[in-house]
């Protein structure tokens, strides 16, 4: 009993000390990029969350990074906007209908997805997609809506809605994935009730298969989210990489840039310690993004979505 007793310590311990290691990680990182970042944010404090103008030339040196921040905002917006929907009939489909001679193939395929570096689907946007949404979809929503502001411009194809739609389909596999599983999770009981007093199919999903598992669809589409706001080469590829006040996203068919991009564009080539600290500073800004993205999917968890003992209150 005492062996027992002593082993059974010892994994809590290693467990505690497993666990913690994310809190330690998340800490160095914080720390790392505090410290990298203190020229800039000693020098131009708040005005470099709010300032719009990126000009690195020694001597008139003015870092902003709002553009980058909106960027990265709205490419993830329609990232979501795109990608989830698409997602979720994937799974619903692959759950619910697909007979299994077709689902499990389907559902390699889209984990497969998942595995295809970012880089590809960067050289896929450049010669192929953007043409294509280009001529398809830019072109002729800029003639008949260009009066709109957001669809004012002069069509490219690399640009903020071509970084958008890749994104949308880099978050497929890690949405429909987790949405399939937690769809699969619910309970027979649950749909046969449903059937019982006379719910279609279409009612079965909507009112009883997508209410028990929507803490976790939730869950699966602030994964997602968390991917495309960290995305770095694809977007890079495509958005168009414009600078200063252009970058500000007032057009979805104008070039953009996001956080990552900024920073794997200019980073390695900074020849000043200012330069560089206004990169890392980048860095500092999209790490407490993506923490105040995750803080804001958790309050809404715990708030709005009250799952309890596997049943929706």
């Amino acid at each position: 009993m005492r062996l027992k007793f002593t082993l059974d310590n010892i994994f809590k311990v290693a467990a505690g000390i497993v666990a913690a290691s994310a809190v330690v990680i998340l800490l160095l990182n914080a720390y790392i990029l505090i410290s990298g970042s203190t020229i800039v944010l000693n020098r131009y404090g708040l005005d470099f969350i709010t300032g719009t103008n990126w000009n690195p030339v020694t001597g008139r040196e003015s870092f902003g990074v709002l553009p980058y921040i909106l960027g990265t905002i709205v490419t993830s917006g329609i990232a979501l906007l795109i990608g989830v929907p698409l997602s979720l009939g994937i799974a619903i489909f692959l759950v619910e209908m697909a007979p299994k001679a077709v689902r499990v193939p389907i559902s390699y395929l889209v984990e497969l997805l998942a595995a295809v570096p970012s880089v590809i689907f960067g050289l896929w946007g450049i010669f192929f997609l953007r043409f294509w949404i280009l001529d398809y979809i830019e072109k002729p929503v800029n003639a008949y809506l260009g009066w709109i502001p957001i669809f004012s411009g002069t069509p490219q194809g690399l640009d903020i809605f071509t970084a958008g739609v890749i994104l949308a389909i880099m978050i497929i596999p890690t949405v429909a994935s987790v949405s399939k599983e937690v769809i699969n999770a619910v309970p027979n009981s649950i749909r046969e009730g449903a059937y019982s007093i006379g719910a279609t199919k279409w009612e079965v999903i909507r009112h009883w298969v997508l209410s028990y598992g929507r803490s976790g669809i939730f869950g699966a589409v602030i994964l997602g989210l968390g991917r495309a706001v960290g995305e770095t080469m694809a977007v890079t590829m495509v958005i168009g990489n414009a600078v200063g006040p252009s970058a500000m996203p007032t057009s979805l068919f104008a070039p953009g840039q996001t956080l990552p991009s900024l920073i794997a564009n200019g980073f390695l080539e900074s020849p000043t310690p200012l330069e560089k600290s206004a990169y890392i500073g980048a860095g500092l800004v999209l790490l407490a993004l993506s923490l105040l993205i995750n803080v804001a999917a958790h309050t809404m968890v715990t708030r709005l979505i009250k799952v309890k003992g596997g049943t929706v209150e």
